[in-house]
């Protein structure tokens, strides 16, 4: 009988959980509709190892994108096309050597895409967001942890939202792979890139 009530009160539990996640996520009040980015107020970057000792920052200054939120938020579709010859790190040099064929090939692999295929609601204002990269002509899936930063009106009465998400992914899979090793037998730039996004998108109305 004692294994029986532990039984009953761990699924009593699981219950509890299951149902305070569901209500979190439908608490998020987010309005349904075409959402487009406004790019003043958002931004694609990214951070990498350089020489092992050091970090270096760049940006896209170029993209594109809509959310389209659905009455039940996990049906809702993400699509973001950013240009790859808007990367700026801030040094004219680096960014050319970026754009060439050694890393983005920006000249025929003109735009990177990420479209999603799923998003699942972690609880409270947080999420994953799944859905598939594509640079320099090489499609993977990529998995987001997103964060909801809430719902407002701006001055001119349009409905705004915004979030920011986080990845990481390995260059190298996407076919980015130059390098050069140095003295000290470390690599002149890392495989991991850190994606930070910040968005801001206003509704279609």
């Amino acid at each position: 009988m004692e294994g029986d009530k532990e039984t009953t009160l761990a699924i009593t539990q699981q219950l509890t959980l299951e149902r305070s996640i569901m209500t979190e996520s439908s608490t998020l009040n987010i309005k349904a509709g075409k959402y487009t980015i406004d790019k003043v107020h958002s931004s694609v970057s990214f951070v990498i190892r350089h020489m092992v000792a050091a970090k270096v920052r760049g940006r896209f200054n170029d993209f594109d994108g809509t959310l389209d939120i659905a009455e039940t938020l996990e049906d809702s579709k993400v699509d973001v096309n950013i240009v790859a010859d808007s990367v700026d790190t801030g040094n004219e040099q680096r960014d050319g050597h970026l754009k060439s064929a050694d890393f983005f090939e920006a000249e025929s692999n003109k735009v990177i895409t990420f479209v999603s295929t799923k998003l699942e609601i972690s609880g409270g204002n947080e999420g994953k967001l799944f859905g598939d990269l594509t640079i320099r002509g090489n499609t993977l899936p990529v998995v987001l942890d997103v964060e909801y930063l809430g719902t407002e009106k701006n001055p001119y009465g349009k409905t705004v939202l915004g979030f920011s998400a986080t990845t990481e992914i390995n260059r190298e899979d996407f076919g980015v792979s130059w390098n050069t090793v140095l003295e000290t037998g470390g690599l002149m730039v890392g495989k991991t890139v850190k994606i930070e996004i910040d968005v801001e998108a206003q509704l279609e109305e």
